[in-house]
């Protein structure tokens, strides 16, 4: 679904060559009909509220809000297991689930990544990317709620991902929720965090630090936006692999 893989794309950390395509996102995301026109809007408000300031600057309000803290993860096991050690054997089953549709990941980001799961399901059929979406509506629901608690534009990509799902979601409730919640990127915050946490050595424990969530979380693929020739996170092995941004 062509709108999906815009929406991956915002939702990754801002870059010069998205910056420079500014014009063909806004394209992409106005020929779109699978979002109301508001929506369609808010999603131009987004871009350019992004990228018509300094690229420094739009890094760093990316980097504000979802490197600091868990609450805004964009790691969607991290919103369904935390810190559960059940999250290591779904890691390997999503990672599989890719692969059997024949792509593997070509950049250093766990499966669960959302940019990454967004752009898988944009290459399959629409009512498989839907699907997909309504297995984590709530946390959709609840991150777009948190965004919305801290006045960020951003809060416009996961309202359209709740719109595409079809899935009724009650933001409004999610929002009083989130209103109650006590902030995680506080400095005061982070410093319990860095207390709390115990320190291992040894081998690298990234896969086994991602949460879980069941099988049923992917679907499968196949079409294209015009702003990239292939996926930015896979290689799809059904094709030559490309990382050229189309002129």
């Amino acid at each position: 679904m062509h709108i999906m893989k815009v929406i991956s794309r915002l939702m990754d950390y801002p870059t010069a060559e998205l910056q420079e395509h500014k014009d063909e996102l806004i394209s992409s995301i106005r020929q779109s009909r699978v979002i109301s026109p508001e929506q369609r809007e808010a999603l131009v408000d987004l871009t350019n509220n992004i990228y018509d300031r300094e690229l420094m600057d739009a890094q760093e309000i990316y980097t504000g809000l979802y490197d600091r803290g868990r609450s805004l993860s964009l790691l969607l096991f991290e919103h369904v297991h935390g810190e559960s050690r059940d999250r290591g054997q779904a890691m390997v089953d999503l990672m599989a689930q890719y692969e059997a549709a024949g792509f593997y990941i070509s950049v250093r980001e766990l499966p669960d990544y959302i940019p990454l799961f967004l752009e898988y399901l944009s290459e399959g059929p629409d009512i498989e990317a839907r699907e997909g979406l309504a297995d984590i509506a709530h946390i959709l629901g609840l991150l777009s709620a948190r965004l919305q608690e801290r006045d960020s534009h951003y809060s416009a990509l996961f309202a359209a991902l709740l719109q595409i799902s079809g899935q009724n979601v009650d933001v409004s409730a999610l929002r009083k929720r989130a209103a109650k919640e006590e902030r995680d990127d506080t400095p005061e915050a982070l410093d319990r965090v860095w207390e709390e946490e115990a320190i291992t050595f040894g081998a690298d424990d990234s896969q086994e630090a991602c949460p879980s969530q069941s099988a049923s979380l992917a679907a499968a693929a196949a079409a294209d936006l015009p702003l990239q020739a292939d996926p930015i996170h896979f290689v799809n092995a059904s094709k030559t692999p490309s990382s050229t941004v189309q002129q």
